[in-house]
């Protein structure tokens, strides 16, 4: 097998492991926004966990399906597709995501918070879900010819393969929140954390556990079992760890689980990047599913200048809001004048922009 086709799957299955690992977290506060509290200031709280990282997050979302497109042509445009209808809902809930966490705090009304509240968890479990769905049938199949084309209707994709892969990642997600948030938070925030934590995260952690078992046993590499060892033994190390109290070693523990179990997943099923259901000839591989030589060569001298470049970057902005956030920490909603108050000839008042249910004011 040629080297290069073989380091940009690699770079791919990174790409993606980071994407969960990051914006997992994201996802599973975005989701618990919708049951785990009616404090306004907890809410909050939460929300500002992940303000200042989560667009940067998905940094590695675009980077995965960009270096899907140019480095596997044949695989991006099979996959895109077959999974359109899906793909769909995933670009629904991430615009709803980013508009709920832009747009929360500009209406001083409850009701507002309450719609954008169920707009954030909305998409944020239709992103989880949407994206787990594909990757599980990445693994498992999907209905291709020999040109790469899907079998059957719009829906042909929705397997019990892709409901296990939704699943399992609105799980993780959930689970991966809860070790963020007992990480991040002081206060109510953080004990809630930790109970959910200990009592729903082995249930949610169950189609994960089944995905990862069921690409073993279809594949049956016998050197990625100790992958899947290393998998249990840090669900274990991370439950133990929320049990003793210890959220940083709860979070490792979380994310050392999705590192064994997806480098598992990926080991078993190289060197085919997208198999066929129907006939294993129309399997695509990445020999048959790869861009040339020089577009790879290309691409991995531009990967190994700019990828150190963003990691730095995103990492510097960890490091400066790495300590705990409380409800003390955020200011009282407060109205704010706008920048540049709107003439008197327009027929509106100085004081603010009629028609934000404040005065004009907007909140901070």
């Amino acid at each position: 097998m040629e080297l290069l086709p073989t380091l940009w799957f690699i770079a791919i299955a990174v790409l993606w492991t980071g994407f969960i690992l990051l914006d997992g977290f994201d996802l599973g506060v975005g989701m618990l926004m919708l049951t785990s509290t009616r404090d306004e200031r907890q809410r909050r709280q939460m929300l500002n966990t992940i303000g200042p990282v989560w667009d940067g997050n998905e940094v590695w979302l675009i980077t995965a399906a960009a270096g899907l497109f140019a480095a596997f042509p044949d695989w991006y445009a099979s996959l895109f597709s077959a999974l359109y209808v899906p793909f769909v809902f995933v670009l629904v809930g991430l615009i709803f995501r980013a508009v709920s966490i832009e747009y929360r705090g500009k209406v001083h009304s409850d009701r507002w918070r309450r719609w954008v509240d169920r707009a954030l968890g909305g998409g944020s479990f239709l992103v989880a879900f949407g994206l787990g769905a594909a990757l599980a049938l990445t693994t498992t199949g999907l209905p291709l010819n020999a040109n790469g084309d899907r079998v059957g209707g719009a829906f042909a994709w929705f397997t019990p393969y892709a409901l296990l892969g939704g699943l399992a990642l609105v799980g993780f997600c959930l689970v991966h929140a809860s070790a963020f948030l007992g990480l991040k938070t002081e206060g109510p925030v953080r004990v809630r954390a930790r109970q959910f934590l200990l009592r729903f995260g082995p249930a949610a952690l169950v189609p994960l556990t089944v995905w990862v078992l069921a690409v073993q046993v279809l594949h049956d590499k016998a050197w990625t079992w100790p992958l899947v060892g290393a998998a249990v033994v840090a669900a274990l190390f991370g439950w133990t760890s929320a049990r003793l109290g210890r959220e940083g070693r709860a979070f490792a523990g979380s994310a050392a689980l999705l590192f064994c179990g997806l480098t598992s997943i990926f080991a078993n099923v190289y060197p085919v990047v997208l198999p066929s259901t129907i006939d294993p000839a129309h399997h695509l591989t990445v020999a048959n599913a790869s861009s040339s030589d020089y577009t790879l060569g290309v691409m991995t001298v531009v990967a190994a200048i700019g990828l150190p470049s963003v990691m730095l970057a995103q990492s510097w902005s960890y490091w400066v809001f790495r300590r705990r956030l409380t409800t003390g920490h955020l200011p009282a909603p407060h109205p704010v004048l706008p920048a540049v108050a709107p003439s008197r000839a327009a027929g509106t008042r100085r004081e603010g922009v009629p028609g934000t249910g404040t005065d004009g004011n907007q909140q901070a």
